[in-house]
């Protein structure tokens, strides 16, 4: 997939480390512009430190926050010319069984994963719909981190099941109204990824039973998920939306 991405500008939520940060570097290799996001400035600055400065932009914030999206938008045509991919990665958990959570505990992870989504979604999505009026018909890519917790469920996290199931349906609706403008909108479903978000299930009391349902018998880790990300985002895919890829290790399976 080397160079497969030249001389496009993609924006990846929670860029400062695991998966985000696994994305930037791919999307770099394949010969992207990049603009991380993410809310721990500091980790962000890190991890784009090492990073071609004429070809990556940071951005520090919440994806909760409607007008960064915007703001970054602008920021990144501003300095690159032009968006052509969005990763809405960022996310947090808050694990709790159904009686015990809290009305905050729900709010908080829906509000990162769908409401965030969202908001990046509209943003990425409004530039590339004025492109595509003005008679670029070059289109875009949108990618949506979802998760098999979306599809099967996961005990102690409803609200991260709920949030990720909620993208499914964000994912479907965009592709099916922006289709015609050549605009793709696609998610992915991981598995067990090994990040910090995943200790908990990867820890010696739930490891054993976890690996059991993964046909491949091994977690993933986070390099090896991010090519199916970056597929989506390339030309390989270009016929290609509304589809959720499972990158999982036969961990849901579906006809």
């Amino acid at each position: 997939m080397t160079e497969q991405l030249k001389n496009r500008t993609c924006i990846v939520t929670g860029a400062a480390q695991g998966i985000g940060r696994a994305i930037v570097e791919r999307c770099l290799a394949m010969g992207a512009n990049v603009v991380g996001v993410d809310m721990n400035k500091d980790a962000l600055n890190a991890a784009f430190a090492s990073l071609p400065p004429d070809r990556v932009m940071t951005a520090t914030g919440t994806v909760v926050d409607p007008d960064l999206a915007d703001q970054v938008v602008g920021d990144a045509v501003a300095r690159f010319g032009s968006v052509d991919g969005l990763v809405n990665n960022a996310g947090i958990i808050r694990p709790a069984m159904i009686d015990k959570m809290t009305d905050r505990q729900w709010q908080e992870v829906i509000d990162v994963h769908l409401t965030g989504s969202f908001y990046w979604t509209r943003a990425v999505g409004r530039h590339l719909l004025a492109r595509a009026k003005e008679g670029d018909r070059s289109g875009g890519a949108i990618v949506n981190i979802s998760s098999e917790g979306g599809r099967k469920g996961a005990i102690g996290q409803i609200n991260y099941a709920a949030a990720k199931a909620g993208l499914l349906g964000m994912t479907m609706t965009a592709a099916r109204e922006w289709g015609r403008f050549n605009i793709r909108v696609n998610s992915v479903c991981f598995g067990v990824v090994e990040t910090t978000m995943t200790e908990v299930l990867r820890s010696q009391k739930f490891r054993e039973s976890v690996l059991n349902q993964i046909p491949l018998g091994r977690f993933a880790d986070s390099g090896e998920v991010t090519q199916a990300v970056c597929f989506l985002l390339s030309d390989g895919a270009s016929y290609i939306t509304g589809q959720h890829l499972g990158v999982s290790g036969g961990f849901h399976m579906t006809s």
